[in-house]
């Protein structure tokens, strides 16, 4: 693996500040340590670079604040310590959004370490040895802005002016490096916010592929899969598994002497009262359109006893809503026969073992003269 180039220091980085050196040694050595950990091919998600990084950024901070309370204590100008302030707060933004966005950067361990050992050799050749001239200056009597002005005609020129250019070139960069983040940041919230419309668009298509659609309740293909689901689950559970089988009594005559949209409207109601007394109960009851006018009910864990009951009360929320139907020989308005079976399924039985019980007890009831509820026994 290729070796990363570290920091290395000398005289010319020294500014003759005791603190402000000490500050930038540790700096040297933290920064090497980062990429230390970048070069050893730690994970860009570890704990222990993420740990490497926080040390660093922490101790950065420190420095930044303790560098301009000296510059604040040996009174240098305030438009310098404004300036450099300015400068420690970018740098410690571009930081924080270079590491946040690090996974999408090509390689990622040599632009942040390449980057952090710029950056610190322009702050030290830069503002650090700027400002400690300013301080030699006002130590020896120049006034603040005396000092700042000195510093502005500088002898070395070409120095100044080179440091300046590379300023310049760092604020170009940051500025087109947050471009970017923000950038990056807004095709995320794009990409999330179409995956979720995604999501919800498969939901609702969901939804709909299970429901039936003059009713708006489960419909057959739901009720199958739900079916064979819950059988499987008692079977495991050795838990009672109950079925109700709903037929609206003559509804071809209640068709034929209201009209087909009326006929539907009749459902609507039907299902809709059948589906008030579940509602109150639990969300694993399953009310589903069975065929025609026929409903089913599925009572996971409801013994024999529980569905009768379930099937009483879908009766009487059925015949009090008094839906006229003239033509029916068995009451003066709507009325259902109701099947129930309750099966303990096992692990060899098959589903259609329930749908036949509750079938042949729905069977039973029309025989019987309709407007009943009839429960399936072995016998």
């Amino acid at each position: 693996m290729k070796a990363m180039e570290t920091f290395h220091w000398d005289e010319h980085f020294t500014t003759g500040i005791a603190p402000v050196d000490e500050q930038h040694h540790r700096l040297v050595t933290l920064i090497n340590e980062l990429g230390e950990s970048l070069i050893a091919g730690d994970s860009l998600a570890s704990d222990t670079l993420q740990a490497a990084f926080d040390q660093l950024a922490d101790y950065a901070r420190l420095h930044f604040r303790q560098e301009e309370a000296l510059m604040a204590e040996e009174g240098v100008s305030a438009e310098y310590l404004a300036l450099h302030c300015r400068i420690h707060a970018e740098f410690s933004h571009q930081l924080a959004q270079m590491w946040a966005t690090r996974h999408a950067t090509a390689n990622p361990s040599e632009v942040l370490h390449g980057f952090l050992r710029a950056w610190l050799a322009m702050h030290i050749l830069g503002e650090d040895q700027s400002m400690a001239r300013q301080v030699y200056a006002i130590r020896e009597g120049v006034p603040a802005r005396q000092a700042l002005e000195h510093e502005a005609s500088h002898d070395d020129n070409a120095t100044a002016a080179l440091l300046l250019a590379i300023q310049g070139l760092y604020q170009v960069l940051a500025q087109q490096n947050a471009g970017l983040v923000r950038a990056n940041a807004e095709l995320e919230a794009r990409v999330l916010e179409r995956t979720q419309a995604l999501a919800e668009a498969n939901n609702r298509l969901q939804a709909l592929s299970n429901s039936d659609g003059l009713l708006g309740i489960a419909n057959r293909r739901h009720f199958d899969t739900r079916l064979n689901a819950e059988w499987r689950r008692a079977a495991r559970e050795h838990r009672p598994l109950s079925l109700l089988m709903i037929d609206v009594d003559h509804f071809k005559l209640y068709n034929d002497r209201y009209g087909h949209p009326a006929g539907d409207a009749c459902l609507q109601a039907v299902a809709r009262a059948a589906g008030t007394p579940l509602a109150m109960k639990r969300a694993t009851d399953l009310l589903a359109r069975y065929g025609g006018e026929e409903l089913a009910v599925l009572l996971p864990g409801t013994p024999a006893a529980g569905a009768w009951a379930v099937a009483g009360e879908i009766q009487r929320a059925i015949v009090a809503l008094q839906l006229p139907h003239s033509d029916s020989p068995v009451a003066p308005t709507v009325t259902v026969s109701i099947g129930t079976a309750t099966l303990v399924p096992t692990p060899t039985g098959r589903p259609a073992e329930l749908l036949a019980a509750a079938d042949a007890a729905l069977y039973a009831a029309k025989a019987m003269g309709r407007n009943r509820i009839v429960a399936h026994t072995a016998a």
